[in-house]
């Protein structure tokens, strides 16, 4: 506790402000920054979260994490062929700019959004767009080459948010780093990288979803996020009342924060949140699903959670948590945790231990380069993991990175794993995010390219029915989940702390953003 009050003195003066400004400004914390807050060119959380606050999509996400509502678009109808959307738009909305929102600014969007030349990452949110219309100023025909029968739940997504052509352009490649323009209910005013990002009230907007209760405008003038990294930095500013609102308090702080007097501390749910570590199947190390099963099994997963994050997880022992819509429960009892196993495995594909205790074959040592970006719990649990393989004559080389640079260090293709956590809807998010051919390098860093798996996706994609929608998912679970592309560790928990003055707080689940627009926050 001394260190945690000395981290709360340290940070003081770096987060001081008048009390002037500070009666007007929603104070929060975030441990990551990003590259840059352009939606439609990462797959980065840390992007997404800031994104839905400057930026709508047509659709929201209701907060049992399920429903689609309206948002921007007022109503949609659907062709009995599941190929054509009509979507009503509202007439009533503006960007921060001051430009009037119409059909022309959905139909520039999502064409960036799926141009060959902008390599979206999450451009099969989309789905298969074979054209997209303006009917009239405020009607967009959305027409579909096959039916997607995701598409509702991905156009809440911050990947399918709508932009402003003329900001686009206007900034160029700066856009998303020195501003952009949206119709959100906060506006962007400056972001000083690894600092801070200030927004300010959208003074136009009154166009919030059903699901709150203040249509809107927000009830403070500024929000203003620091990037605070440090993880007991984080729990000590909090404790000292230094921010009003976070959702990153490392999991083993929870209940530290909780029996603090001065705070409120929400679980969000539902909430589903895999961490895992991912194989590059083309890197020779990791090509034999034999030595990927063997490091999956070969992990103590109860132990990792009970240890590292003190019971604020779940083990994983499926890609999908099993509350989730379409889960497959034939995926259930592939991952079985047996040391033995994972050592004759190693042994089956050739791998041989050597003199110092560590694998080899064809003069080549079992070592291979994991990635894990230097936030939260994943060092640790990199650690933890790094002495699990050694038991096996494997030797985890882990490597940390910021998270400014990590999704580069990610795209130069050189190592055999990598570690996330990834925030998902249904079993056809993730699996459609994760596995299709389609988003190789990224985000499908596995390049796992497999026509089987496809052909699954496709049809579950284009499934008329929810039987058949859950038939074809739960077919690409098995068969990727049987290939050991990935080594699931647990499902995380999420939660938002903030002070019991600042009411109207409630976490939604959406791709790990708890705040969401903050719509009902005041004093």
């Amino acid at each position: 506790m001394r260190n945690l009050q000395l981290g709360a003195v340290a940070l003081l003066g770096a987060v001081t402000m008048s009390s002037a400004v500070e009666a007007q400004t929603l104070r929060m914390m975030k441990a990551l920054d990003a590259p840059h807050y352009d939606g439609q060119r990462t797959t980065w959380s840390p992007s997404s979260d800031i994104v839905n606050m400057f930026q709508d999509t047509l659709v929201a996400m209701d907060w049992d994490g399920k429903t689609p509502i309206p948002y921007l678009a007022r109503s949609w109808t659907l062709s009995p062929d599941g190929t054509l959307y009509t979507f009503k738009l509202r007439d009533d909305v503006s960007f921060c700019s001051g430009k009037k929102f119409t059909a022309d600014d959905v139909v520039y969007s999502f064409k960036r959004l799926t141009s060959p030349e902008l390599k979206a990452p999450l451009a099969w949110r989309a789905g298969e767009l074979k054209d997209i219309r303006a009917v009239d100023p405020y009607t967009v025909e959305y027409q579909l080459a096959e039916p997607y029968s995701d598409l509702l739940l991905n156009l809440t997504m911050f990947t399918t948010a709508i932009h402003n052509k003329e900001s686009v352009e206007k900034l160029g490649k700066d856009y998303g780093v020195k501003g952009a323009d949206g119709t959100g209910p906060w506006c962007w005013e400056s972001w000083q990288p690894r600092t801070e990002i200030v927004l300010k009230r959208h003074d136009a907007y009154r166009w919030g979803p059903s699901m709150y209760q203040n249509k809107g405008p927000v009830k403070f003038d500024k929000l203003s996020i620091k990037v605070v990294p440090e993880d007991s930095a984080r729990v000590a500013a909090m404790m000292a009342g230094q921010f009003d609102v976070t959702n990153q308090i490392p999991l083993q702080f929870i209940d530290q924060v909780r029996a603090a007097p001065n705070l409120d501390v929400q679980e969000a749910k539902p909430n589903f949140q895999l961490m895992y570590y991912g194989f590059k199947t083309t890197r020779p190390m990791v090509a034999d699903k034999r030595v990927r099963e063997a490091m999956s099994i070969a992990i103590n997963r109860a132990d990792i959670v009970k240890g590292i994050m003190l019971g604020k997880a779940e083990p994983a022992y499926t890609y999908i948590h099993p509350d989730t819509l379409d889960f497959a429960p034939s995926t259930k009892g592939v991952i079985k945790e047996d040391v033995e196993r994972a050592k004759k495995l190693l042994d089956e594909a050739g791998w041989k231990v050597g003199s110092d205790g560590i694998r080899e074959k064809d003069g080549m040592k079992l070592a291979p380069r994991v990635l894990y970006t230097q936030v939260g719990s994943f060092g640790r649990i990199s650690e933890a993991i790094q002495g699990y393989m050694r038991k096996i004559g494997v030797d985890w080389k882990i490597v940390g990175f910021d998270s400014t640079i990590a999704p580069a260090e990610m795209a130069k293709q050189d190592y055999e794993l990598w570690t996330v956590t990834f925030p998902y809807m249904s079993a056809g998010d993730l699996l459609n995010f994760y596995f299709d051919s389609r988003n190789r390098p990224a985000p499908n860093r596995m390049n796992w390219d497999d026509p089987q798996t496809d052909e699954y996706l496709r049809k579950g994609k284009a499934s008329l029915s929810d039987a058949d929608r859950a038939k074809y998912y739960g077919l690409a679970q098995q068969r990727v989940t049987e290939e050991h592309l990935w080594m699931p560790v647990m499902n995380v928990a999420m939660y938002t702390t903030s002070l019991k003055k600042l009411k109207g707080v409630r976490p939604h689940m959406l791709y790990q953003n708890t705040f969401y627009k903050g719509l009902d926050y005041s004093y």
